[in-house]
């Protein structure tokens, strides 16, 4: 059983099994820093690192506003200056669904410890024929989340928007908004603001002058008035959780 023969071949063996091991970590290094064989990056994991650049660069205030979410908000480029002297920081990225502002919450709102979180999230996973109830439960996964984390934060939650491009689907669009009301509504230090009639004429119909062409994405005008209803909001959230004193 303990032959030389079977020694030189078990040595044989673990030398093989290490040369291939050691050729796939160097693969693996290579692909992750070769840009002709560079590996996928997961999803809006560009947008995180971006995050972190400016984060290593001007150091988090802590104890301040976050708004987080999808392009709604990613696209408000001034909302520092609209909220100003709010302490205001924007950590939205395009595209994003609920599922996304769960899976990169430690990157994106645990740095900040905010007092107040401002969110705008849903509208995607609307988009992608997700049933209200699910994309609610999601966010309540986030409240959750952050009652956990930082238990005196406040939330201001502003409505998935009933775009022109997606008229089809505001049945489902204020199924969603009306579960959010109804939970800030129960839920102490949790604010519910609804932008929509900002985006509708006298008439009921959609303002299409707020909107890019995508029939979507806002304007700045849109982001003038969404300014004028959510700043006392937000101000009035500031002051009840302790911002600025």
């Amino acid at each position: 059983m303990n032959s030389p023969a079977l020694h030189h071949g078990l040595r044989r063996w673990i030398l093989c099994a290490g040369s291939a091991l050691a050729l796939m970590s160097f693969r693996g290094s290579a692909a992750e820093t070769s840009p002709a064989g560079a590996m996928p990056l997961p999803p809006f994991e560009a947008d995180i690192r971006a995050f972190r650049e400016m984060d290593r660069t001007s150091a988090p205030t802590r104890g301040g506003i976050l708004f987080v979410g999808s392009s709604i908000f990613r696209l408000w480029t001034n909302v520092t200056s609209a909220m100003a002297p709010l302490p205001v920081v924007n950590r939205a990225f395009g595209g994003s669904r609920t599922a996304d502002q769960l899976l990169r919450f430690d990157a994106v709102v645990v740095p900040w410890a905010p007092r107040l979180v401002v969110y705008y999230c849903g509208s995607n996973d609307l988009k992608a024929g997700e049933p209200p109830e699910a994309i609610f439960g999601r966010f309540l996964e986030f409240d959750e989340r952050l009652r956990r984390e930082f238990p005196a934060t406040r939330l201001v939650f502003v409505s998935a928007t009933r775009s022109p491009d997606r008229e089809p689907m505001w049945e489902r669009v204020d199924d969603y908004n009306r579960r959010v009301r109804e939970h800030c509504l129960a839920t102490p230090g949790r604010t519910f603001v609804d932008v929509n009639p900002l985006l509708f004429d006298d008439a009921g119909r959609p303002r299409l002058e707020l909107y890019q062409p995508d029939r979507l994405h806002l304007l700045p005008a849109a982001y003038a008035e969404f300014a004028r209803v959510l700043r006392p909001v937000v101000a009035r959230e500031a002051e009840a959780a302790g911002i600025g004193r």
